[in-house]
């Protein structure tokens, strides 16, 4: 019997060049690469070339010193940018100048305009840039969307969803206003991320809170309300300094929905989709996936196939809402994360 094979395995492997030690890359993104079929770490860029080579070393790839040496190398296709958020425009920039294809950890900048320029800018250059939202990649939610789709709890009438987090220690990036830190920028993505995901883009802010504390020069937390055409609602709440919860909840007119552990689970985690109707409570069992992994797949596919302008629209909704989130909550100024 014969098979056949994947058409990306037909091709050389995608060399990935990262800019940057950050401690996403080192824990989650890095072992992940060595992991995706199609995919090749070819090297690793810092400012500081100890750094460099300490993880080079650890990861089987060529240390680089500074940023733009690793641009200039004729040996990497894509680059994997997980830098703090303020210097991602910067660095998308010339990385798309200089030919290669992007994977930008979220936020994929500050601010609205910024994502509309080089979402342009790759289109133009024929270059992929992708925001590196994992949980999307995660079947377990596509799972939740069929069931949906199929009727399981009627009309989708609330979608609520929470993440939050403990307090990050004095000098992480998430609390610097001039990196681009804050609980909305960096952790209220994913409840809006996953709005998009299950009531689509046609979204507006009804109203929002953002709340700080007084000793951190960010907000760390905060709500908000988003309505959809179709009149659902969704109340979101995110935070940086609050007790872990990563969980959302579809509640329709006759059943609901509930995931927990929904936006980060490790590559291990057997999770459950539980179903509450009127005849009882369900529990779904979803296998394990290492959406990390999916997440990279799913970026070396897009640039197999030449789809420059895939998910452009959804990180330009995602921009225009946390501009919308913060307009409302009353913070008009455009200094990131503030």
């Amino acid at each position: 019997m014969s098979t056949v094979a994947d058409p990306q395995h037909r091709e050389p492997p995608l060399r990935f060049g990262v800019l940057g030690c950050a401690d996403i890359a080192r824990r989650r993104v890095l072992p992940a690469l060595l992991r995706t079929p199609g995919a090749r770490l070819t090297a690793v860029a810092s400012r500081d070339p100890g750094r460099a080579r300490q993880v080079a070393d650890t990861f089987g790839c060529a240390p680089v010193a500074g940023y733009q040496a690793l641009l200039a190398r004729d040996d990497i296709d894509a680059v994997y940018l997980p830098l703090p958020p303020a210097l991602h425009p910067e660095w998308i920039r010339r990385a798309l100048t200089a030919g290669k294809h992007v994977l930008a950890e979220k936020p994929l900048t500050t601010s609205s305009a910024e994502t509309a320029e080089l979402t342009a800018l790759a289109v133009a250059s024929g270059r992929v840039l992708a925001e590196n939202v994992m949980f999307v990649h995660h079947p377990r939610h596509e799972r939740v969307r069929r069931l949906v789709a199929d009727g399981a709890v009627g009309v989708p009438q609330t979608f609520t969803a929470a993440f939050t987090v403990p307090r990050r220690p004095p000098g992480d990036i998430r609390l610097s206003a001039e990196l681009g830190g804050g609980a909305l920028l960096d952790i209220g993505g994913y409840p809006l991320r996953a709005a998009q995901y299950f009531l689509g883009p046609d979204l507006r802010v009804a109203g929002a809170a953002l709340r700080t504390d007084g000793t951190a020069e960010v907000d760390c937390g905060g709500s908000a309300l988003l309505v959809a055409g179709d009149g659902a609602t969704a109340p979101l709440t995110f935070g940086l300094d609050h007790a872990y919860v990563s969980r959302y909840e579809i509640l329709g007119s006759t059943g609901r929905i509930t995931v927990d552990r929904a936006f980060t689970p490790p590559a291990d985690h057997v999770g459950e989709i539980r179903l509450d109707r009127a005849d009882g409570t369900e529990t779904l069992p979803t296998p394990a996936a290492d959406q990390c992994v999916n997440t990279l797949a799913a970026f070396v596919r897009a640039v197999r196939t030449g789809e420059t302008a895939a998910g452009h629209g959804t990180m330009r909704r995602q921009a225009e809402l946390i501009e919308e989130i913060r307009r409302v909550a009353g913070i008009t100024d455009r200094e990131p994360g503030r």
